[in-house]
């Protein structure tokens, strides 16, 4: 629902967000209270101590004040829990009982005040069993008034002061704005929100130089990112409930789908032979991708030995026939690299680890077991990557032998463009192809790393028609759907399982914030309930909601105020609001189409999709397409699945296991299970 108004501006809560962090405050006064009244009745006349008179006044106040504080927050409590998401009327009350909550405060501050002048004054005539519960009273208060003032810096919206304007005139009748109006309020707002999130990000990223890369970067982020919810009014809490209930509608689809359910490959496509032989190689160049990210990965996988196997090499100085461009903790890393890739120091012919805003770090080797000149792209493994990734935008990428729009993610394109000028520019290709010219080119990443691959190899392709590119979790908004057509002679893409970055492109987003709102308009369940029940379903599994809708079995005109749609939960003016107010009349995307790229190998969990934490994981991996990647899944291995370690370890259980892995052709070779 809307943020709460108080103190005459927005704030990033609800009036419902406070039912658990109320009760978990009550909990701890009414533990406090307890033991303050123990200690008065045990002592009660016994206070004959220098300052006991004042220690025994203390005491009393302390009780008066503990009692109406833990009234007000049961009143908190208790009201914050009526109603739902998108019926606030049963909670109408609220913001008085946070202006009594915030005034308690006040005598709360002055009476730990003089708690703590009384502990120096006395500490040391009194019984320990009365200085210790001042003195216990006086540091729970400080840590209480502390994070009262943390969880106001957490929650306060630097747009509250903007929105408030709106929500005042839709509490007064007047929800009916002109379009112009409106427009500008939305305008102005989403300003100021670029503006906030520029400052947040040069914050965040103080320790990078701020040349005009990074200044552009920063203004395309926060173009990104303010743009996403800028046009919603929701609190963080209403997307946390809208997730944990999508996420639950999802699993309750998917038990309910036929397993029958097919859908033809294109003509294009290869057979099951095909992916058993492209498993393999996929398998095989897995392993660089994994090496290009160093030593972090590299311990991170062996925790108990990675330490001491790369010990010896991180500070040593070896002369290698290779082009070596460092960075920092070399040594760890090359040693890194040649423990997992099995390659020897002669083989390596150029090694990057210089890392800069679309500048990410490559090696380029000689692989004897597959006769391959072999290029690997590190994924993203620091804020200047994670920049890079964020630089969503699209830009045009020109790419011969394309027909059609060829465009691609500005902050990849720009990556690929910067090891395409190393490769060819710097002549790091003719040299490897000068040792070994009847080798073919490989190029292979991971994440930001597959990405990048995908596109140089399209930039490649021309020049080296036989290469070859696997590219392991790739992000979902790459290319343009002329230049994914164009990769599938090439590129080899491969997703496991639920992961989020195949998936992650703005038009997904999009989806996945309308499929928020109709989630969040639709639920009948406070929230405090669905947040709860949310937690303990992906923690423990169980039983999906059921769903069920706010008019369901009540009268509305028992509703004690008219119910939230999901148009009043977005911003008049907004392009969100208009599609959704004008039912009638075509969206038009806002944001370009982007494409996973190649041909892509899908593979998934074979068995309950839930599982104990030791048991061993069976996999299964088919032929898929683009179709099966337009939404975002909502699931806790949404991030496990993206790991490169992980999707290692799924590759070569496929190859081990190969005669259970691959999916069959339940009808011919003509269809494919999509999953």
């Amino acid at each position: 629902m809307p943020g709460m108004v108080v103190f005459g501006r927005r704030w990033g809560i609800a009036s419902d967000d406070l039912v658990l962090p109320g009760a978990f405050e009550l909990f701890i006064r009414v533990l406090w209270w307890i033991a303050t009244v123990v200690l008065y009745a045990t002592h009660k006349g016994k206070f004959d101590c220098r300052g006991g008179v004042v220690l025994h006044s203390y005491l009393v106040v302390l009780l008066v004040l503990l009692a109406v504080i833990i009234l007000t927050l049961c009143a908190v409590v208790y009201v914050s829990a009526q109603g739902t998401i998108m019926n606030p009327g049963p909670r109408r009350s609220m913001p008085v009982l946070v202006y009594l909550r915030a005034v308690l405060y006040i005598p709360e501050f002055v009476w730990a005040c003089l708690g703590a002048v009384w502990v120096s004054d006395n500490s040391g005539e009194c019984e320990p069993a009365e200085i210790g519960l001042v003195i216990g009273a006086v540091v729970a208060s400080w840590i209480i008034l502390f994070a009262m003032v943390l969880g106001v810096l957490i929650v306060f919206d630097p747009l509250g002061s903007l929105r408030r304007p709106t929500l005042i005139g839709e509490s007064s009748g007047l929800r009916d704005l002109q379009s112009s109006e409106s427009s500008q309020l939305f305008y102005t707002a989403r300003s100021l929100a670029v503006r906030v999130w520029e400052s947040r990000l040069r914050l965040l990223c103080c320790c990078l130089p701020q040349d005009d890369n990074h200044r552009a970067a920063f203004s395309s982020i926060a173009q990104l990112v303010s743009g996403f919810f800028s046009d919603t009014d929701l609190v963080p809490s209403d997307i946390a409930a809208g997730l944990a209930l999508l996420h639950q509608e999802q699993d309750k689809m998917e038990h309910c789908r036929d397993p029958d359910d097919v859908i033809p490959h294109s003509p294009s496509s290869p057979i099951r032979e095909d992916l058993e032989i492209e498993l393999e190689k996929a398998a095989h160049f897995m392993q660089f991708a994994v090496a290009a990210y160093g030593w972090p990965l590299y311990v991170y996988s062996n925790p108990f030995t990675g330490l001491c196997k790369l010990s010896g090499d991180c500070c040593r100085n070896r002369n290698a026939e290779s082009d070596l461009v460092g960075g920092d903790n070399f040594g760890c890393n090359f040693s890194s690299i040649l423990h997992v890739t099995g390659l020897q120091y002669r083989d390596f012919i150029h090694i990057s680890f210089h890392n800069q805003i679309y500048e990410i770090p490559f090696f380029v080797a000689l692989d004897h077991k597959r006769e391959a000149v072999l290029v690997a792209v590190r994924g993203t493994l620091s804020l200047k990557d994670a920049l890079t990734d964020l630089s969503a935008e699209c830009e045009n990428l020109p790419v011969e032998g394309v027909s059609g729009a060829s465009y691609a993610h500005k902050g990849i394109s720009q990556a690929a463009n910067y090891i395409y000028k190393k490769l060819v520019n710097d002549g790091i290709l003719s040299q490897a192809f000068s040792v070994a010219p009847e080798y073919r080119l490989v190029i292979t990443g991971h994440s930001l790393g597959a990405g990048t691959a995908s596109l140089l190899a399209a930039l490649l392709h021309s020049t080296y028609p036989t290469l070859k590119c696997y590219a392991f979790s790739p992000p979902g908004g790459l290319m343009s759907k002329a230049l994914a057509e164009y990769s599938k002679q090439f590129v080899i893409s491969v997703v496991l399982g639920k992961d989020l970055v195949p998936r992650l492109s703005i038009p997904n987003m999009e989806d996945l914030k309308k499929r928020i709102l109709k989630m969040v308009s639709n639920c009948n369940k406070p929230k405090y309930k669905i947040l709860l029940h949310g937690c303990w379903y992906e923690v423990f599994g169980g039983t999906p909601d059921d769903f069920p809708t706010e008019m369901e079995n009540r009268r509305e005109e028992a509703l004690s105020r008219p119910l939230l749609g999901e148009e009043s939960l977005l911003v008049p003016g907004s392009t969100s609001y208009h599609s959704i107010s004008s039912d009638d009349s075509p969206t038009l995307p806002t944001h370009l189409p982007l494409f996973l790229p190649g041909r892509i190998i899908y593979i998934t969990e074979d068995g309950p999709s839930r599982r104990h934490c030791f048991s061993q994981v069976r996999y299964r991996a088919e032929w898929s397409n683009e179709t099966a990647f337009c939404s975002v899944l909502i699931s806790p291995r949404m991030v496990a699945d993206h790991m490169p370690d992980v999707v290692h370890r799924a590759l070569r259980s496929l190859i081990s296991d190969r005669p259970f892995s691959l999916c069959p052709s339940s009808h011919s070779n003509s269809h494919l299970n999509v999953i």
